[in-house]
């Protein structure tokens, strides 16, 4: 019987030579295949991967498996960032991309992910419409898929459109005439000779770390986080770097470190930037947050007297209102985001460069421009804790949910939230969100605390709900 393949919130991802297999891969791509046929003419699909184990044998027989379906393939020849594809699909109008990558998943992990014409990651409606084709073909036992013939494809460099991109949005003159010097890490992802280009070529010093193919990423998940940015803070050191950087193995996440060596959470680098983009862009049409992520962002919306979006978790959702340009920025805590203008995809080149670009001219660290935020608006302090459960544990807490509890560890309950998960908002603006992981018996709950001397005791009411 044949795996079951299901897209979630980032596509297809699975463990290579388990079910990540060329089999399962020539059934999920016949799927994207046929959704695609159902789409306006020309048939065109951008194939393209991150740097991981055997990406490019996994780009050629998606690649064959399209061409025999009668759709053409335009390959993508080098690792690419997930952004600069998403922003190649737009540019060069196609039906849309397949990309291979596991994102910030360990290394023996791959991926596919498929988005829509334009640029945006496919939504709900469209991957049960593929999970059905696929579904149908394994009904005709198999007899659907085409059969792979050689390639021999046309090719695209997304490279050059997309920097030519980013130096619009970025006020790359900015960063040089400041002095400021940058580190940045790619975590041996695709996103190597991207921002690392575009600084150089405006005059940055920058320097690296992990600037080279390792499929392995260093032993561990190519994740930009702070337990593993300990070789970007020695680097920073060494040549007195005011701004480190970090993406992941694709580059659609980010990290960042401050010029002491603190890591800034997601949260408040999105925070930030949505203060920085309206008071120097001028923008005010709205700013969009996953339930999940600080209500900073709700305070400064406030503040600015601009429209607050307020989405389930899931990227897709803050890309629909970039395209429908009802936002200057839109992120989420799991260090994604995009601004105004730019594709309707989380893109962790610009995140950075744009952080780059905000200490230079405030000629601030981030540590005091945020200080600077909490004078303005109040302070928020957001932790994100996963707890393990028993599959009998987890039946009885997705019961739990469905409830609308009055209190929690005796504090009152002011509102009840359920845009994604269950939120409960208390009387002084702390919360606590709950959202059971889909693929595995997790209950991630998200807090925030109005006070550091908070956090601890609103974190131990957080999972004692999880635990009674």
């Amino acid at each position: 019987m044949s795996t079951a393949i299901k897209f979630g919130t980032s596509g297809w991802r699975a463990i290579v030579a388990d079910e990540f297999t060329v089999a399962n891969i020539r059934r999920a791509v016949a799927g994207i295949a046929a959704y695609v046929k159902t789409q306006p003419e020309p048939h065109r699909v951008l194939v393209g991967r991150d740097p991981r184990f055997l990406g490019e044998s996994f780009v050629a027989e998606a690649s064959r498996v399209l061409a025999a379906a009668g759709i053409k393939p335009i390959v993508i020849s080098e690792a690419a960032p997930t952004p600069a594809i998403a922003y190649a699909v737009r540019e060069l109008k196609t039906s849309g991309a397949i990309n291979f990558t596991a994102s910030h998943n360990p290394p023996e992990y791959n991926g596919i992910k498929f988005s829509t014409h334009d640029g945006a990651p496919a939504l709900p409606e469209v991957t049960r419409k593929i999970e059905s084709a696929i579904a149908a073909l394994d009904a005709s036992g198999g007899g659907g898929i085409p059969s792979p013939f050689a390639d021999g494809f046309e090719t695209a460099d997304v490279k050059p459109a997309f920097l030519k991109r980013l130096a619009e949005l970025v006020d790359l003159k900015a960063i040089a005439k400041s002095g400021i010097k940058v580190v940045y890490d790619p975590f041996w992802g695709a996103g190597r000779g991207y921002s690392t280009d575009l600084l150089r070529d405006a005059g940055v010093t920058v320097d690296t770390v992990h600037d080279y193919r390792d499929v392995l990423f260093g032993g561990h998940a190519p994740e930009p986080d702070d337990h593993l940015l300990a070789d970007a803070r020695a680097k920073m050191k060494e040549i007195g770097a005011k701004i480190g950087i970090a993406t992941d193995g694709d580059a659609d996440r980010f990290g960042i470190v401050d010029e002491d060596g603190t890591f800034i959470q997601p949260n408040y680098i999105i925070a930030l930037l949505f203060d920085y983009l309206v008071e120097t862009r001028g923008w005010k049409n709205g700013v969009a947050k996953s339930v999940a992520t600080t209500n900073l962002i709700n305070a400064l919306a406030e503040h600015h007297k601009v429209p607050l979006y307020e989405t389930p978790v899931g990227f897709k959702y803050i890309g629909e209102l970039i395209l429908a340009d009802k936002i200057a920025i839109g992120g989420e805590e799991s260090a994604g985001l995009t601004i105004r203008g730019h594709v309707p995809e989380k893109d962790g080149v610009i995140a950075g460069l744009l952080v780059a670009e905000m200490v230079a001219t405030r000629g601030k660290s981030l540590g005091v421009q945020l200080r600077e935020l909490f004078a303005k608006v109040g302070s928020f302090y957001p932790v994100r804790e996963n707890f393990r459960l028993t599959p009998e544990r987890k039946a009885a807490f997705t019961e739990k949910l469905k409830l609308d509890p009055a209190e929690l560890s005796g504090r009152k309950v002011s509102s009840v939230v359920r845009t994604d998960g269950l939120k409960l908002v208390l009387e002084d603006g702390s919360w606590v969100c709950y959202r059971l992981s889909g693929t595995e018996p997790v209950v991630r709950a998200y807090t925030e605390a109005r006070s550091e001397q908070d956090m601890e005791s609103l974190s131990a009411a957080a999972k004692a709900f999880v635990l009674s």
